[in-house]
């Protein structure tokens, strides 16, 4: 999630904000805000990036974000601000808007209350489409409340003409398939694909989409995604992110593996070290075997 003020006021510098690569398309952007003015010029200077669609976040439970911010999750109980953020949104965007949501906030988590909130966003705006996490929260962040899927799959049937992603408690492929087989129109994975990124998302292609197994290896991963790393800290410079932001979303990619443990130590006794992914790379990548690196995901 980027802020509305971050995207307004760095407009000297959106690249380091907004800027990606032809690689990474399809792409959304996510905005989080509570000021509909700024949430108008936001959108108007990120649809010049062109990005495939926008969301607006309904659903952060941050302390910072919830608190002195005031949106993010708190906004699910002003569905009418929320309508008035998407027409605005809608109107300075020709791609198509969501809403990432939660199903409720704090001792708001009946099924009608959730309806009450769709009903009113969908009814007085263009939002046609809700990234629904199947938690609600508690603002004062006291402990982390139950799981409640069903009311997803209820949703389904109560708004036929709507389109409801699912989110949270999804770690495997065959629970993407699953929730697919019940109707979900899409599934969106967090945590699963960050721990565990090899296991989980290098046979989405395949087992989700159909498509030929590519036969495709990490070592071949980390070639492709050092040329993208290494571009990107020479795009953006000190002004951009730094190289142990650009490594985070490799990380993981050895999960269980061995040598697993011994090339991450390594990677983070490195990163000072280190002005490039490739020579980053270079230093460590001995302490995983050849045969975890050349071989391809086998199937579950």
């Amino acid at each position: 999630m980027i802020t509305a003020e971050t995207i307004y006021y760095q407009e000297g510098n959106l690249d380091r904000f907004l800027g990606f690569s032809p690689e990474q398309l399809p792409i959304v952007l996510q905005i989080g805000g509570s000021n509909l003015e700024n949430i108008a010029k936001a959108t108007k200077l990120a649809d010049a990036y062109g990005y495939d669609e926008i969301t607006f976040n309904c659903g952060c439970p941050s302390p910072r974000v919830v608190g002195h911010g005031c949106f993010g999750v708190r906004l699910m109980l002003d569905p009418k601000f929320v309508g008035e953020a998407m027409l605005v949104i809608a109107a300075n965007t020709g791609v198509p808007v969501t809403v990432k949501c939660r199903i409720d906030v704090d001792d708001r988590d009946s099924y009608n209350e959730l309806c009450d909130f769709i009903y009113k966003v969908s009814s007085s705006s263009p939002v046609k489409h809700f990234i629904i996490h199947s938690r609600k929260t508690l603002l004062n962040g006291s402990s982390i409340p139950p799981l409640k899927s069903g009311y997803y799959y209820i949703l389904l049937h109560d708004f036929p003409d709507l389109k409801f992603t699912v989110n949270g408690g999804i770690n495997t492929i065959e629970e993407v398939n699953a929730a697919r087989s019940a109707g979900a129109y899409g599934v969106m994975l967090g945590r699963a694909a960050f721990y565990n990124p090899w296991q989980t998302l290098v046979l989405v292609d395949s087992l989700v989409y159909g498509d030929a197994p590519s036969g495709i290896t990490r070592r071949t991963v980390l070639e492709v995604f050092q040329v993208h790393g290494d571009s990107v800290l020479e795009i953006h410079g000190n002004n951009g992110p730094n190289i142990r932001d650009v490594f985070k979303s490799v990380l993981n990619l050895f999960h269980s593996e061995p040598g697993n443990a011994i090339w991450k130590r390594n990677v983070d006794a490195t990163f000072h070290e280190c002005g490039t992914v490739k020579s980053l790379l270079e230093e460590t990548l001995g302490a995983i075997p050849d045969w975890v690196l050349d071989s391809p995901v086998a199937k579950p």
